[in-house]
């Protein structure tokens, strides 16, 4: 593969990596939630500041699966939504964007989930959620796509799927289907704490599946949630609190900063990628989507610190670039847009996005 001086996979290392598309890559299975976001047309204001919202598809595992397709991949979605027109809307969504969309489900008697969406004037976000309950809360076992499931190489999921059955207990029906199938699991926990009843609730849901997951990618804030506010930075702290004994890769991203990672083996940090943030939403979903990209062309990356490393650029450069649209699904970037990045990148600077391995 074609590196550049700095020993970092080149633009057109990465575009032979990823140019394979469809069936000829590892399918991704992403489980949980789709809904719809209306993001407020100005920055920096309140609900009721907001002179208006623009709707916009999202839904953490939704937005991995749209990602994925768009670099290049192979990508399934398994939820619900309503039998409305928001539901019809987001299958429609999926489909357009090359997802399998046949694990999808339609409740009549439940309506598709709304969240509304603050931007600081950063780009950092706030949540109003409408779904008391909405149909992603109601999938039941019965209504597993288990052949679509036995079809992955990598299974994908959050935890809000985990705050109430039936869609708990789906989901992990599901989570056991895709373990004795063989998959890696994927978890990004994706923390929105007004959703759980508590704080402890919410620990305690999340943790609850943790030891399943052989990648696990989480946020330095979620890092001090589930430590209980222990230094998200302390190698210590992450390696005997949040790394178990069958974890393959743990990443923890820092936003503009970049991210860290954790392997049995080795860790180290990738720096990230400076750009003009308007709205953050999407951006870490986009992250994991250039992660999983990369991972679905070569399973056993994680054996491998220089492939991590690599995998972590072009993942980085996902979440930037999502950073600098509205909204999650249409802010996703496709695969000739992140070449182009990384072609600039490389043409400007030999290595603007690597920092020194953490001490260990």
């Amino acid at each position: 593969m074609a590196e550049t001086e700095s020993g970092v996979l080149g633009a057109h290392g990465y575009e032979a990596l990823t140019e394979n598309s469809g069936e000829e890559n590892s399918l991704v299975v992403c489980f949980g939630e789709m809904l719809i976001d209306f993001v407020p047309t100005v920055a920096g204001v309140s609900f009721a500041e907001a002179p208006g919202f623009k709707k916009a598809s999202g839904g953490a595992p939704a937005n991995v699966a749209v990602g994925i397709s768009r670099l290049g991949g192979s990508s399934a979605f398994i939820g619900k939504v309503g039998k409305d027109e928001f539901g019809y809307m987001l299958a429609d969504i999926l489909k357009k964007n090359n997802v399998d969309n046949s694990g999808i489900r339609f409740d009549p008697s439940a309506r598709t989930a709304l969240a509304f969406v603050t931007l600081r004037a950063d780009g950092e976000r706030e949540f109003m959620f409408y779904r008391n309950p909405s149909a992603d809360m109601l999938l039941k076992e019965s209504e597993l796509d288990i052949d679509l499931i036995k079809k992955a190489f990598i299974f994908h999921y959050g935890s809000i799927s985990l705050i109430e059955d039936p869609c708990r207990s789906t989901h992990l029906a599901a989570l056991r289907i895709a373990k004795e199938s063989g998959c890696i699991l994927s978890y990004d926990p994706n923390l929105r704490l007004p959703l759980w009843q508590s704080a402890d609730a919410a620990r305690h849901g999340i943790m609850s599946i943790w030891n399943q997951a052989d990648i696990i990618k989480i946020s330095e804030d979620e890092v001090s949630f589930l430590t209980e506010r222990d230094d998200p930075c302390d190698e210590d702290v992450v390696y005997k609190k949040l790394f178990h004994p069958d974890l393959k890769l743990l990443l923890i991203t820092v936003g503009q900063e970049g991210c860290r990672y954790y392997t049995k083996g080795f860790s180290g940090r990738v720096s990230g990628v400076k750009v003009n943030a308007v709205d953050t939403t999407g951006a870490g979903d986009a992250f994991v989507s250039g992660m999983l990209r990369i991972l679905s062309s070569d399973l056993e990356l994680y054996k491998d610190e220089k492939k991590v490393r690599e995998a972590l650029i072009f993942a980085n450069v996902c979440g930037a670039l999502t950073a600098t649209r509205h909204g999650a699904i249409p802010a996703l970037p496709t695969r000739d847009a992140v070449l182009r990045f990384l072609s600039k990148s490389s043409e400007q600077a030999p290595s603007p996005n690597i920092s020194c391995d953490l001490p260990k």
